[in-house]
């Protein structure tokens, strides 16, 4: 298998095994407006990612291609927010906003530089 292939299998598997952990830890927010509200936002651009990371693998083109990943790239950042303000208002552990705020900028880093890549190619 191809290095460059390995590498997107592992990032692929390292993003759906992050989105399970992130699904767990939603469910686990209060049942409250506020927390629940969040949670939602926070399971659409953190489900975004991976759901963008999977597009990009069928695009049509190469500018499609970095457009999906740009796209995955933003969700992590809007995730990072909703994190930090689920955390800040107390609303979530901050051994649960530890681990996920790393990861999340573990993957946005893996990603920006992808995308560096992708366009320096051109």
């Amino acid at each position: 298998m191809p290095i460059e292939k390995k590498k997107s299998d592992n990032f692929r598997t390292r993003l759906y095994a992050f989105t399970l952990r992130l699904i767990e830890m939603i469910d686990k927010l209060p049942h409250e407006n506020a927390a629940r509200r969040m949670g939602d936002q926070l399971l659409r651009s953190g489900t975004s990612i991976i759901a963008n990371h999977v597009e990009a693998k069928s695009a049509s083109s190469r500018r499609d291609f970095i457009n999906y990943f740009t796209i995955a790239l933003k969700s992590a950042n809007e995730s990072k927010l909703w994190i930090s303000l689920l955390r800040d208002s107390g609303r979530l552990k901050h051994t649960d906003s530890d681990w996920i705020s790393k990861e999340l900028e573990e993957i946005s880093n893996i990603l920006a530089a992808s995308i560096i890549t992708l366009k320096s190619k051109k």
